[in-house]
Order: structure tokens, then sequence, then C-alpha cells
């Protein structure tokens, strides 16, 4: 018999919720035959959305962490959210897995406090899912840390290739992916102290594929599986290319529809091409950002997340449990630290 998984959700945040929380959940519900959605939220409010209720469980949460609650100090106070809820039903063991596409913050404190770290972990951190635009044998690559942690150590940069190497490998399906550090050239001494130092501790680390530095203006090209940065660097990447790709496209269309009939026309024949472009740089379609180094999967959609986005990140969490990432990462942890018990080196870090 399939293992059902269990998957709660915080139908109270994001842009459009709870409707495009509901409406993608119950589009998943119809696709997914293995899984059960637990919704916390307003009940009443939840119930005006909600059509039919096979494998969905309203649980009522009277409190709601808006965009505006200070992180740290709504989750400690709002002990009736849905958020917290949410993230206590994975703790006690009802769900395997939590989700939200509200408060980013809250997100993260929640997974951090309430799921927790596996041991062995400093710093979880987000990952995320990127296109790759130029290269015909890769579709996709995975950025870490995407905005975790604003200031990382070289050992949390570490610890990001070792969590990206296990994503990539279960999610994306690349085989001994290629590791890189995200840095201001290709040459192996570029960078800060924390960049020379993770640099040289990269090497070091026998577990992963690491094949050196890489530029920003490279990423798309597909030089790398996983790319490891810090959270303050990596999201700002992030929205770079998604401002960069909205703008180019809106330039693009602006210039083939403001050039009379003859561009109108010409822009009716290319609208498959531009969609097909729009579609490619959406990297929606592989879910949310994962806060990877927790005891559970805990993934955070964008606050503007329709119901398409919605389902897909359930297809993700979905993968993710069912590819065991979470106990593989605690069983390569538990391991390292036997050795170092057992008195195996460990590389020196160099702040």
């Amino acid at each position: 018999m399939t293992k059902m998984v269990k998957i709660a959700i915080d139908a109270m945040g994001g842009d459009h919720a709870p409707q495009a929380i509901i409406e993608g959940v119950e589009q998943a519900r119809d696709l997914f035959e293995d899984t059960i959605f637990l919704l916390y939220g307003k009940r009443d409010v939840i119930n005006q959305y909600l059509k039919k209720r096979d494998r969905i469980q309203v649980i009522n949460a009277d409190e709601v962490i808006t965009m505006e609650d200070e992180p740290v100090r709504a989750v400690r106070r709002k002990k009736n959210s849905s958020i917290v809820m949410a993230a206590q039903a994975v703790k006690d063991g009802q769900a395997d897995a939590f989700f939200s596409a509200g408060n980013s913050g809250a997100v993260l404190a929640a997974g951090l406090f309430i799921v927790g770290r596996i041991k062995g972990i400093d710093r979880p951190g987000l990952v995320t899912a990127l296109p790759v635009v130029r290269n015909a044998n890769q579709s996709n690559f995975v950025m870490m840390d995407i905005g975790a942690n604003a200031d990382s150590k070289p050992t949390n940069l570490q610890q990001y290739a070792i969590l990206g190497t296990y994503y990539a490998e279960r999610m994306m399906y690349a085989k001994h992916p290629r590791v890189a550090l995200l840095n201001n050239g290709t040459e192996d001494d570029k960078g800060n102290k924390v960049h020379k130092a993770a640099f040289d501790l990269l090497q070091q680390t026998a577990d992963i594929n690491f094949v050196g530095n890489v530029e920003s203006r490279d990423l798309l090209n597909g030089v790398a599986d996983v790319v490891v940065t810090d959270g303050f660097t990596g999201n700002a990447v992030l929205k770079s290319i998604e401002g960069t790709a909205r703008s180019m496209l809106g330039l693009v269309k602006d210039a083939v529809y403001n050039t009379g009939i003859g561009g109108k026309l010409g822009g009716l024949l290319l609208k498959n091409g531009f969609n097909q472009i729009r579609s490619q740089m959406d990297y929606s379609q592989y879910g949310g950002a994962v806060l990877l180094g927790l005891k559970a999967p805990v993934v955070k959609a964008h606050g503007s997340s329709k119901a398409p986005t919605i389902v897909n990140t359930i297809r993700q969490i979905r993968q993710m449990v069912s590819t065991d990432i979470v106990p593989g990462v605690a069983d390569y942890y538990a391991n390292q630290q036997a050795n170092q018990a057992a008195g195996v080196d460990k590389p020196a870090e160099n702040d």
C-alpha cells in the first residue's frame, strides 16, 4: 500500500489567499491520490471557497501573521496563527511537510524554532531551482542560499554545497552535480576573505564535485548544477534575474507592438515564441523555495502565487518526501559527526 503524504498548509498566507491556495490544493488533490492536505486558517473563510472535501481537512486558526508583522515576535506570540499551527503539526508528526506563501520571515522562523534543525547543520538555507536557457543538455540548476542568512561563514557555504548536492541529485536527477561558488570572478583567488576561505574549504570537501568560482552573468548558461552563495547575494541575484527577464520581455513587446500594423502582425506570429520564453524563465514551475537543513520539508512560495504555482509546489513537496531528502541529509551529518568523534580529521575553518 502506498504511504499517504500529509502536507500542512498555511491557507491564509499570500496575496491571493485563501482562494488561490484552496484552488491549487483542490487541483493537486485531483492529481495526487496519495496526498492528504491539512489546511490551517479561518474555517469560515476557507469553507467559502472549498468545493470538495475529499482528503482535505480544515483546522481552524484564529490568528493570521500578516506581511507587516515582525516575523520572530509574531511566531512567538501568535500561537494560534495558521503558520505556527501548520509548523507545529509537522513537529508533532501529524504532517510530513509545511508549506506557506505568507510572511517569508515568519515561515523561516517557524521552520527554525518549531520544526527544528537537523543535528550538525549550523544554518539552514533557502534553495530554489532556476532555469538554464543556453544549454541543450541542462534545463535548470539550484542556488543556495537565496535569503535565509544575510551573512555566512565558510563552513555555512560548505554545508550549502552538500545540501544543494543532495537536492540536485534527488529533485533534478543531476548525476554527480557540479558545485560552483558564486564570486566576482572565476579565478581561484577571487573574492573577499570569506569567499577565499570558502573556496579552499570546498576544494577539500570530498563529498561534492566542486568546479570552482562562477560569475552571476554565466548562471543561466548551465555552468553548474549547484551554485553556492550567502543569502544576501543570492537574494539580490535572484531578484535581478527575475526583474531583468520581465523588463526584457516588456521591451521586446513594446518594440514589436509600437511599430505600426507590420509590427503587430509580426507580434502575432511571434506570440507563441514569446510565451515559450516567458514559460522558460518562470522558475515557479519548479515549485517554491525550500528551507533545507530542517527536520522536515519547509517550503515557501512567492506571495503572488496563484493556483498553478501551488500545484507545482505540492508536486515538489511530494517528491521531497518520497525521495527521503531529509533523512538522507540527517544520516550524512550523523555519520560525519560519528567520524569526527572517532578521530577522523576535519578540515579546519578559516574565517
